[in-house]
């Protein structure tokens, strides 16, 4: 845990992507204090012809945008925790993608520990397994 979905307005390169996911993948161990061998990220390049904000493209406003969302499980980052790191990513997408238009998002969703999980184990089982134990 958790998942993070990204997408960017720019070309299809391997080589950004790679960054944009190790920097990602830092801030969201140090916002919300989630283990890094268990982040996984898919990084999807849309064309800024194909982006639109206010009925008008990317490419005609001469901007960039990127989407980013993040599911965790309900309860286990306080607000603050991520209001810094809703603000941490913005400010290094900023950083990468000039022109950042400020319809930019990140969208950190709260899921429910008995319908989370990976490999094929909810993240309540997690949790209660040792208590049991």
């Amino acid at each position: 845990m958790p998942i993070i979905n990204i997408k960017i307005s720019t070309a299809n390169e391997a080589k950004n992507k790679q960054s944009i996911a190790d920097e990602i993948t830092r801030l969201t161990v140090l916002h919300l204090k989630k283990k890094e061998s268990v982040t996984a990220i898919t990084i999807v390049c849309v064309e800024p012809c194909d982006w639109f904000i206010a009925k008008k493209s990317l490419a005609d406003l001469g901007q960039n945008s990127f989407y980013l969302d993040i599911k965790i499980t309900d309860g286990t980052n306080l607000k603050d925790e991520k209001k810094d790191f809703v603000q941490a990513v913005f400010d290094y997408m900023a950083s990468v993608l000039p022109h950042l238009h400020a319809e930019s998002y990140v969208y950190v969703e709260e899921v429910n520990a008995d319908a989370y999980g990976f490999g094929g184990k909810t993240q309540e089982f997690r949790y209660v397994k040792p208590q049991l134990e």
